[in-house]
């Protein structure tokens, strides 16, 4: 569906673009692992209306070392780009229907996995500032894309294919009728992982630890990383949790639940940790609340070879000490913030894509 209202504001950023002073050479190198791992969260949602290509267009011109994204399954079994599990009014509208008198219609509230592509492509996405993120830019008419579109766009400007991905299966064990089932997502996955240029580069990331053991089954080469945060960790009743592939944390030796926590992760042979890095667990002693990721945590998880990734950190103070706990990455909603601090720590960080170069390659691929 072309969208004149995008393009409008594409030309725009272009004509600004040409008319400001050049960025400087672009610095190409292998990939992206030598730099310390920033990761755009939904394209750095903080300034951009999330999971969009222009999200992940700032992402790229911000300096991010990996861009993180969410992927559904459409009904007609096609991967889209997006957190939800479905299509929520605070942040996409309607505008019409794919056929006329679809029964489906309004496609706003219902499930990805009950919509079609073209459904879906019907969209507007872009026009909604969150409440919690005063700071984004809104692009009215910017729709949910496909993995492939992503990734098409991402080639275009980044040619010599440097950016990183860490890319999430949102899958919800607790409803199964709610999204497509876990060899849908592993098996269409990994098909448009491995058909385009960023095989090597893409970490497979999920809070479903089933579909993580599913894909290692699969294809053994591929980075893995297990989120898990209070709510999958922990169950009500003592309960096993559905979420950790059938592990129970008090299963392991720990000593520590963040150790436990750490072997866990290690068991579904996850090569990378991806805690909350936010969340304080109340405690009753007088010392107060503590991280849900913490220093023993950290170190388990490196003694056990896997890295550590937390997420979503926004505040400059917990970044700094995750980072001083060795963290090996940070998941923000803020990546050119958290850049910025990084490079005057003396961190290495990914260099900037040219924002002309992103923008030419951004008014090819919109639709």
């Amino acid at each position: 569906m072309c969208i004149p209202f995008v393009y409008a504001l594409i030309f725009t950023e272009i004509a600004l673009v040409c008319a400001s002073p050049s960025q400087g050479p672009f610095r190409t190198v292998s990939n992206n692992h030598r730099f310390y791992d920033v990761q755009a969260h939904r394209g750095g949602r903080g300034n951009v209306v999330e999971s969009t290509l222009l999200s992940f267009a700032w992402g790229l011109i911000g300096g991010a070392t990996t861009l993180e994204l969410d992927n559904g399954i459409t009904q007609d079994g096609e991967v889209v780009v997006w957190h939800d599990e479905s299509i929520l009014a605070e942040k996409c509208s309607d505008t019409a229907p794919v056929v006329p008198d679809d029964p489906a219609y309004p496609y706003v509230g219902k499930f990805i996995s009950n919509l079609t592509l073209a459904q879906i492509k019907t969209l507007d996405c872009g026009s909604k500032r969150q409440t919690n993120y005063p700071h984004q830019l809104v692009y009215p008419g910017a729709g949910i894309s496909t993995l492939r579109e992503v990734f098409d766009f991402v080639s275009c400007a980044d040619p010599s294919h440097q950016i990183l991905w860490n890319i999430e299966s949102k899958i919800n064990p607790q409803y199964p009728n709610r999204t497509a089932g876990v060899d849908d997502f592993v098996q269409k996955q990994h098909e448009i992982f491995t058909s385009s240029p960023y095989y090597h580069s893409i970490t497979y990331q999920s809070f479903d630890w089933r579909t993580l053991v599913a894909m290692k089954a699969f294809d053994d080469k591929l980075v893995t990383s297990a989120l898990i945060d209070e709510d999958t960790a922990f169950t009500p009743r003592d309960s096993t949790s559905p979420w950790l592939a059938g592990l129970r944390l008090e299963s392991f030796p720990g000593p520590s639940l963040s150790e436990q926590i750490a072997q866990a992760a290690h068991a579904v042979q996850a090569n990378i940790l991806s805690p909350t890095g936010t969340f304080l667990i109340p405690s009753s002693s007088h010392e107060g609340s503590s991280h849900f990721t913490t220093p023993k945590m950290i170190n388990e998880a490196h003694r056990l070879g896997m890295k550590v990734v937390p997420w979503t950190v926004n505040r400059l103070d917990r970044v700094e000490e995750l980072v001083k706990d060795g963290a090996d990455g940070i998941i923000t909603d803020y990546p050119n913030v958290v850049r910025r601090w990084a490079k005057q720590q003396g961190l290495q960080v990914a260099p900037k894509y040219p924002t002309q170069r992103v923008f030419s390659c951004l008014r090819q691929h919109t639709h």
